[in-house]
Order: C-alpha cells, then sequence, then structure tokens
C-alpha cells in the first residue's frame, strides 16, 4: 500500500478503516499490474495507464467510482444504494457486497485489456 493511501485509511474510524482495507485489498489482488495512486483526494488505482478504480469513506457510507460503463453494467444489482453517475454509496450499517465489487473490478480490468 502506498503512504498516501495508507495516510488516507488511517484517519477514520475502525470501522470504515477495515472497510476501506478490504477494498484495497480486494482490487490490488484482481491483476497484477495494477498500480496504486492518489487523485481526487481519494485512492485511485489505473491499469495501463487508465482510470480503474476510485473509492473514498465518509461519515455514513463507502463511495465506489467504477466508471460509467461499470455502473451501467451492473445497474439491477446497484438498485438498492444511492448512486450517481458513475458513482454508489455502500452504507455503513450493512456489509459491503464484496462479491460484487469484485465482479465490477473483474468488468473493469477485462475492459481496460481489451482496449
Amino acid at each position: 500500500m502506498i503512504p498516501e493511501i495508507k495516510s488516507y485509511i488511517e484517519h477514520f474510524p475502525k470501522e470504515v478503516k477495515d472497510r476501506l482495507i478490504q477494498l484495497h485489498e480486494l482490487i490490488v489482488n484482481e491483476h497484477n499490474d495494477i498500480i496504486e495512486s492518489f487523485g481526487y483526494k481519494m485512492p485511485s488505482y489505473k491499469l495501463k495507464g487508465k482510470p480503474l478504480i476510485y473509492f473514498a469513506g465518509y461519515k455514513n457510507h463507502i463511495g465506489l467510482y467504477a466508471m460509467s460503463i461499470a455502473h451501467e453494467k451492473f445497474q439491477s444489482e446497484l438498485t438498492n444504494y444511492k448512486q450517481g453517475k458513475g458513482s454508489v454509496q455502500f452504507p455503513l450499517n450493512e456489509p459491503l457486497p464484496l462479491d460484487l465489487i469484485k465482479r465490477m473490478v473483474k468488468f473493469r480490468v477485462s475492459e481496460i485489456l481489451t482496449i
């Protein structure tokens, strides 16, 4: 984990911190060439120089930014969550849908690798 991401995650309460660490590990373990960075004041990940996914911690939710195309692809599974264009909010009072997030990351990896 790069220092900027580690520092970012460390500022959150344990409940949020644990979820952010889960997300980080899920993302970086998906493909060997994923590059960690810090952009838009949040952890960001790239593959082949292209944006892969971002996430952020908030007081009441975890924000996931997997680019509009991924959100469109998984729209039917995201309907129970508050959304914006290319973003989704996972409330802290519910478990993170790790299987769904993993599939979203895999989709983004596949999409980037076929460009």
